[in-house]
């Protein structure tokens, strides 16, 4: 049984930091509503705190580096330290655990989507001080987004086996989330004022592949566990409240052509962030990535006739082993072709534990780092033009930032500008002095100008 501090008592204080991708992200704040549920302070210092939390990546070498370097320093500047998060789940030398041979004074060390298991280390180290109300928490759950936006898991895992990636050995084939209770999150997160909820997974047009479709229930009414009737129902959801739904990781298969109708009709955001990776067959093929480039330039030739104002972002690897001069040409001609509007290159990096890493063909980092560097350069191209494009077009503009109420001007994002990831709006002062700029709120924008990769807007 575990044990409870008298109510008298000063609340015990958990240090807190979250790494990693937007899907750790809502694994720390699952954790992070848990304990504020039982009572827990929580701190984004590690001096002074009972103990600290540090939700890790490990997905390329950087993201381990940096983990095991925060891990390094809460133990330093604290001593109790539990890890949880994708690097907990990588192996070290021999078999053993990464995070243990690294540092072995760790108290626990837990994987992924692990709130269970976190708690329990968190108890056996720190009593919790008393049982919960149940208004401690709001609906929503604590978050570490701002306010206005929120992300919304509806899968954990991945199905696919890509030849560059370990995710799969570290969040296990794909787990849908039963409809009913995503869409009861949606509700709380639109309630409490989130006005755009980002959609992830690892990869959400492959929602309830697992479960095979089945029927499920949300406010007493029957519908099927899959990407199509999820987004309506997100959509639906949404109106009322003037807010945005924005999809992400979603894979190019033909069931996503439906998803860009619902687009066209204004029912959710239309931009589409889809993982392209590369565009040579075989380079794809190396990769074990589904469709090709081909089928691809297709799809997004249909899904800009369905939707001509679509957004697509998208992220690619390039120098990966085997990639000859012309496989190479060929990515940066798709780019000029397809138009991504707008996109993300890694060199490739061999991750640990990766089957690509046995792939003939491995090019020097050097070469490497300089494809990277010349794929964006086409990269910003394509996207300056697209940016161009829009001067002189009236914009909805989600407000992130507005000092003083906006009369020195703000930051915000248009539909075609994902938080963190692309580029902003930036507002100039309104010309009318009764107009104000309120975070989280909408404002209409005259796009007057670029300015490297963001636009410039006078609020109308």
């Amino acid at each position: 049984m575990t044990e409870v501090l008298p109510a008298q008592a000063s609340p015990p204080t958990v240090g807190f930091v979250s790494l990693g991708c937007p899907k750790a992200l809502t694994d720390s704040e699952l954790i992070l509503t848990q304990l504020s549920a039982e009572g827990y302070q929580t701190s984004r210092t590690f001096q002074g705190a009972d103990l600290v939390i540090v939700n890790t990546c490990g997905f390329i070498d950087d993201a381990v580096r940096e983990s095991l370097d925060t891990i390094g320093e809460a133990l330093a500047e604290n001593g109790k330290v539990i890890v949880t998060g994708c690097l907990g789940a990588r192996a070290g030398e021999g078999g053993g655990n990464l995070v243990r041979q690294m540092h072995p004074s760790v108290l626990a060390v837990t994987g992924p989507h692990a709130t269970r298991e976190v708690m329990d280390a968190v108890h056996a180290n720190l009593p919790r001080p008393h049982d919960p109300f149940v208004d401690l928490v709001p609906a929503a759950g604590i978050k570490l987004t701002p306010r206005h936006y929120a992300y919304l898991k509806i899968s954990e895992g991945c199905n696919h086996r890509c030849t560059f990636c370990i995710i799969p050995s570290m969040r296990g084939d794909l787990v849908s989330r039963p409809i009913g209770d995503v869409l009861k999150e949606a509700r709380a997160l639109f309630e409490g004022g989130v006005k755009e909820l980002l959609v992830i997974s690892q990869d959400t047009s492959a929602y309830g592949v697992d479960l095979k479709y089945r029927t499920g229930f949300y406010d007493g009414k029957p519908i099927r566990t899959r990407m199509l009737e999820l987004v309506q129902a997100l959509g639906d959801m949404a109106e009322p409240y003037g807010a945005w739904v924005r999809l992400h990781y979603v894979y190019p298969y033909p069931s996503v052509d439906e998803v860009i109708g619902l687009m066209a009709t204004g029912k959710v955001l239309p931009y589409l962030d889809v993982p392209f990776q590369h565009s040579h067959p075989d380079v794809l093929r190396r990769m074990k990535r589904p469709a090709s480039g081909e089928k691809n330039l297709e799809r997004i030739a249909r899904w800009r006739e369905t939707c001509p104002q679509i957004v697509i972002r998208s992220t690619f690897i390039a120098g990966f082993p085997g990639e000859t001069e012309e496989e190479f040409s060929h990515l940066l001609d798709f780019m000029r072709e397809a138009r991504i509007d707008r996109a993300g290159c890694f060199a490739y990096s061999p991750v640990e534990g990766a089957a690509a890493n046995d792939i003939d063909g491995m090019l020097p980092q050097a070469l490497r780092e300089e494809r990277r560097a010349r794929f964006m350069a086409v990269a910003e191209e394509v996207s300056a033009d697209k940016l161009r494009a829009r001067v002189g077009a009236s914009m909805q503009v989600l407000v992130d930032s507005a000092p003083a109420l906006g009369r020195k001007g703000g930051v915000g994002r248009s539909y075609a500008d994902a938080p963190e990831i692309d580029g902003t709006v930036r507002l100039l002062p309104p010309e009318k002095l009764s107009k104000q700029l309120k975070v989280g709120e909408f404002t209409q924008a005259r796009i007057v100008g670029t300015q490297g990769h963001d636009l410039v807007g006078l609020p109308v």
